[in-house]
């Protein structure tokens, strides 16, 4: 079994086809048929389903791909300790965070790090949810991510930051700024809140402190979100950071009971990590991150 079979499977799953994979791999298409079917030879089984649209893995080439992921990140690790001993350079660090913590939070304490070790390349990751977030650590794509509550077991995880959820109302609406009421944001029916599965406690707490209000999470985008609260269109319920840039004009309030999104770093501690790894993570975990601003009214 050669690494070069790996590569190619992993190629054929992610591309699709035959004549992509070759292209990103820089080889020629019989080359990694020959790859992939030397190595279906050897283990005795087929990992691909070849037809006139592609190839599609096999329920049991599904399952391989898992393993082939995990061997290859080993793999990665390996050279990338080794060539740190060597000092050849100083290695690299992924981090996965949801979009609003990638932008607003992340940079910051990042370039602290690089402040301290130079030599080593941090990439953010961005992803559309925490579930996307943990789906790259357990892929092997990041090493650690920035999540929030609830996660599996999976993963180890450490509180960093406390997000508060916030009332957005359109700027002509007429509240009593000192006493918002949950009856003040039910008013612009239906209220929008984040898609994020994320979310699903906001969602639960609601149901259950104001469950007149009707509620939707049509809306992909928090900035879309944020936009149409600037229009006029509707009110949102959005965590603090995603609501960041706010318009000038639009009402931000805290909501009638305070409820808070929790910010966590997490990693699968089954995974080979090499140190650097753990050094970011502890930083990140006593990492001084900017306390959000307070409502305005």
């Amino acid at each position: 079994m050669k690494i070069s079979q790996l590569r190619a499977v992993v190629a054929v799953a992610e591309r699709g086809n035959f004549s992509e994979a070759a292209l990103e791999l820089q080889l020629t298409q019989p080359a990694v048929s020959h790859a992939i079917a030397t190595l279906e030879e050897e283990l005795g089984i087929p990992l691909f389903a070849r037809g006139r649209h592609g190839a599609v893995l096999t329920p049991v080439g599904e399952r391989i791909l898992h393993h082939i992921r995990q061997a290859m990140q080993h793999l990665e690790m390996l050279q990338e300790e080794a060539n740190i001993h060597k000092h050849l350079y100083g290695g690299y660090v992924r981090v996965a965070a949801f979009r609003c913590v990638a932008t607003h939070l992340l940079p910051k304490a990042i370039a602290q790090f690089h402040e301290q070790f130079p030599e080593v390349n941090v990439t953010i990751i961005e992803c559309l949810s925490c579930l996307d977030v943990e789906q790259c650590l357990r892929e092997g794509r990041a090493d650690i991510g920035v999540t929030s509550l609830p996660t599996r077991d999976e993963f180890t995880t450490w509180e960093i930051l406390r997000d508060e959820y916030i009332a957005l109302l359109p700027p002509k609406a007429q509240v009593n700024s000192c006493h918002l009421t949950w009856e003040d944001i039910a008013r612009y029916s239906p209220v929008i809140v984040s898609r994020s599965a994320s979310e699903k406690s906001l969602n639960q707490n609601l149901k259950q402190l104001a469950p007149f209000i009707n509620i939707t999470s049509h809306i992909p985008e928090d900035s879309m979100i944020v936009n149409m609260v600037h229009q006029g269109l509707t009110a949102a319920i959005l965590p603090h950071l995603a609501a960041i840039p706010i318009p000038p004009g639009v009402q931000v309030h805290s909501l009638p009971k305070p409820l808070e999104k929790v910010i966590y770093v997490a990693i699968r501690p089954q995974s080979l990590h090499i140190p650097y790894v753990f050094k970011l993570l502890e930083m990140l975990k006593d990492f001084d991150f900017p306390t959000l601003a307070k409502c305005t009214f």
